[in-house]
């Protein structure tokens, strides 16, 4: 039976969404899969609930919060541990990995924002963060990308060529029910969730509730945050609509379930993204979606969201409102987001996965 390293050195409990994959994916692989499974983990996972991974763990000793560790761990201690465990196969599902390896690689690399942003992600980790995902690149047997949209500026980017890139959709979460439409409120509720990322673009949202007039303004609930002082509740302020938004932090599972429910849309006004993972966890849920006109987000919503310009804030000051008095296009968003939303599964995502560990077993 192949046996696969699955480089874990990322996995500090931080990370968000690449972690969201690793574990829903993995947590979703079927029996039987012909694979034997071993995690090579950081220091800050060895005190965690791996409960969900299917196989046994290997400590590495290597802190993933310190970024410089974290480098230095993925250049020298992955490809060493697969050798010494006899591993047939690597997978690095974080973007970075080994730049230099014996052993079958396959790199899940979510999106290459570094390359095509650059001034998101400036100065001297910019530079280090681009040259580890571009030798990683290279030394990968395949790569998986999680969109067509990815694959398309990994091809760009890094020049890897298409046939060595398997696209791999995401999910949402499989296990929800949709709960009912939030009773009529006088001041219905629009959720935001996301961190202060810029491609995050929670500037045009709070501008865009600025520019109505306080009788028409929907309240606003804005997950995420930073250490320190919140560019986005530093921007309300200035404009007077602190008191309009709920600055709600980082959240529980269970406090952001209370959000969905009681909002009337989730707003997505990312102007970047590999994939947009935080659409299909609403329309799971029932909720109706507003969300950027950028191609990846049609790979993901279909037809079954509103689409406006990321940075036109008079479009997203419209859609506040209007959409949440408009109970009749509400219901149709919620009904077409519910049955987008099962177009997609875990379970999809762990069996695409696999086909790739299996062409980069054939190829070696």
């Amino acid at each position: 039976m192949p046996r696969v390293l699955v480089d874990l050195l990322f996995f500090t409990g931080t990370k968000g969404g690449m972690e969201s994959y690793v574990e829903r994916m993995y947590s979703a692989m079927p029996e039987g899969t012909g694979f034997d499974f071993t995690a090579l983990i950081s220091r800050e996972a060895e005190s965690m609930d791996l409960s969900w991974f299917p196989g046994d763990v290997l400590p590495s000793g290597v802190s993933g919060e310190n970024r410089v560790a974290w480098a230095v761990g993925e250049i020298r201690n992955v490809a060493r541990a697969a050798r010494r465990i006899g591993a047939d196969l690597i997978h690095s599902p974080a973007n970075l990995g080994p730049i230099r390896t014996s052993v079958p690689l396959v790199l899940t690399v979510h999106d290459v924002l570094p390359f095509v942003h650059p001034e998101w992600v400036p100065g001297r980790y910019g530079a280090a963060l681009r040259w580890l995902i571009r030798r990683a690149a290279k030394a990968a047997t395949r790569l998986v990308t999680i969109s067509e949209a990815s694959a398309a500026d990994i091809t760009r980017e890094l020049g890897v060529p298409r046939d060595r890139i398997d696209i791999v959709p995401l999910s949402g979460d499989d296990d929800v029910a949709p709960s009912g439409s939030p009773a009529a409120a006088e001041r219905p509720l629009a959720l935001m969730i996301g961190n202060r990322m810029p491609h995050k673009n929670g500037e045009t949202l709070v501008r865009a509730l600025a520019a109505l007039e306080p009788d028409r303004r929907p309240r606003l609930a804005i997950t995420g945050g930073v250490a320190g002082r919140d560019p986005l509740r530093e921007l309300a302020t200035d404009l007077g609509i602190e008191p309009d938004i709920d600055f709600v932090g980082w959240v529980s599972p269970g406090e952001l379930e209370d959000l969905f429910r009681q909002s009337s849309f989730v707003a997505f006004p990312t102007r970047f993204e590999g994939f947009g993972i935080p659409v299909l966890e609403a329309m799971a849920r029932g909720r109706a979606v507003v969300c950027s006109d950028i191609p990846v987000l049609h790979e993901v919503a279909g037809d079954a969201a509103v689409y406006l310009p990321p940075t036109d804030t008079a479009a997203w000051a419209e859609a506040l409102a209007e959409l949440p008095w408009n109970r009749t296009r509400l219901h149709a968003l919620e009904s077409a987001g519910v049955e987008r939303a099962r177009e997609f599964s875990w379970q999809r995502t762990a069996g695409g996965v696999l086909d790739a560990f299996q062409r980069a077993l054939a190829e070696r």
